[in-house]
């Protein structure tokens, strides 16, 4: 069950909602609609900085080619016939990306500031604000992607080193382990060599299945059938050495257990957190919500520093592999409804009302004065 979001645009499904924009001169309405002058026989974008007509004379066309139809002719100063700007900087991003992926060196951010038609700064500000990362590190992230595919593809390691870009061996074996979550030999094989240990419990939410790698959690699952549940995880781990915990590991299982009664006693354990440098900024912000409360993804997308990128945090939470301890289920829309759970959203719900029940009961616990 993969979580889903649907908050991510705003709608203009109304006159008045689109006259709204009109008055703020809101961005994200460029790309939605024009409106139109009735006195003046002139159309305009929503962000246009000519002053606001009366709203009787105004009216809504979906497209420019639409105003036009009905008699309209384009604002010189704003000019809506052409692209506009968050199109523009659409485009000078893609270019940005595509001389990412097709040089072997990562080119300096004077070299793709030129190739985006912008300057130094403002490219840097666009692109981190139209990806969610920067330039330096989107570069990381599809050179790790290329590192993946050679790896599986290639005869050797050396051989998949050089091809994916590497000009020297010791350059990529000293990122290869943060990169990869693994050593490349064990990447190659698909995780095989590895250990993993792993565990099933219950819980009122019905089955909880952690495993662990050598350096701590990897994963931790909650399900309503624990073969179904038992068979995802061996296949997420197909080449890997899968180990039942034994009794030192079943602490660890217990922890989480409580967790899911007793929300505020926390969780402390060990985490194997693999994923994109973008990922791991969202996981990392997730661990940072407070039992009992819940924020928004526009909010997330805000904290780490990316308010544009809410879709990708949204997917970021949907393919969080360790639940309860990267709290994903504390993300919610920005109208409080709650939106998709990879584990369900009534367990989602479930675990909501307990932290806010609790979080409630420690603000209204009395408290004791010393003597």
């Amino acid at each position: 069950m993969n979580e889903t979001f649907t908050d991510s645009h705003v709608t203009f499904d109304s006159d008045e909602a689109k006259w709204a924009a009109v008055l703020a001169r809101d961005a994200a309405a460029d790309d939605a609609f024009v409106y139109a002058v009735r006195t003046t026989g002139i159309y305009c974008r929503p962000t246009c900085a000519s002053r606001r007509p009366r709203r009787e004379n105004a009216e809504f066309h979906a497209d420019a080619a639409t105003a036009e139809r009905a008699g309209y002719r384009p604002c010189q100063r704003c000019r809506p016939q052409d692209i506009s700007l968050a199109q523009r900087h659409a485009a000078s991003v893609a270019r940005a990306c595509r001389l990412i992926e097709t040089s072997d060196e990562l080119p300096s951010l004077d070299e793709l500031a030129r190739a985006a038609g912008l300057s130094r700064f403002h490219f840097h500000r666009v692109f981190k604000s139209a990806t969610g990362l920067t330039p330096k590190a989107y570069a990381a992230a599809r050179r790790a992607e290329r590192v993946r595919d050679e790896l599986l593809n290639r005869d050797t390691v050396t051989e998949a080193i050089y091809e994916a870009g590497y000009q020297s061996s010791g350059r990529f074996y000293a990122a290869s382990t943060h990169m990869l979550g693994m050593t490349p030999q064990s990447y190659r094989s698909q995780g095989e060599g590895m250990e993993i240990r792993f565990a099933l419990g219950e819980c009122s939410l019905g089955t909880i299945l952690v495993a662990a790698s050598e350096k701590g959690i990897c994963a931790i699952s909650l399900g309503d059938d624990p073969e179904r549940l038992l068979q995802a995880f061996q296949d997420r781990f197909a080449n890997a050495t899968l180990v039942p915990g034994g009794k030192d590991f079943d602490a660890w299982v217990a922890q989480v257990v409580g967790f899911v009664e007793a929300p505020d006693v926390g969780l402390s354990l060990p985490l194997d957190i693999r994923g994109t440098a973008f990922q791991q900024r969202v996981w990392q912000a997730l661990t940072e919500i407070p039992v009992g409360a819940t924020i928004s993804y526009a909010e997330l997308a805000e904290r780490i520093g990316s308010p544009k990128a809410v879709r990708a945090v949204a997917s970021a939470c949907a393919s969080n592999p360790i639940a309860l301890a990267i709290p994903c289920h504390r993300v919610v829309r920005s109208d409080g409804a709650l939106s998709g759970y990879r584990w369900g959203v009534d367990k989602k719900r479930a675990l909501l009302e307990r932290e806010s029940r609790q979080a409630s009961d420690s603000k209204n616990a009395p408290v004791r004065e010393s003597r």
